[in-house]
């Protein structure tokens, strides 16, 4: 299952997105998103998006 960033807690830093390393979280207007057919959720490992995450909005889909 992929991870989504909860538009309510996302404050738009990006460190989000420099993390991913499948490339799935981009900017969508205001706040960004997970391409969920992407996410592998870091295979296994803690996601690197949540672990950087200073709002924890990278969340279970």
């Amino acid at each position: 299952m992929a991870l989504k960033i909860d538009p309510n807690a996302c404050t738009s830093c990006g460190a989000c997105e420099f993390e991913c390393p499948n490339a799935a979280i981009s900017m969508k207007g205001s706040t960004y998103v997970v391409k969920a057919s992407m996410c592998t959720e870091c295979d296994g490992d803690a996601p690197k998006c949540a672990a950087v995450c200073p709002a924890d909005a990278c969340v279970p889909a």
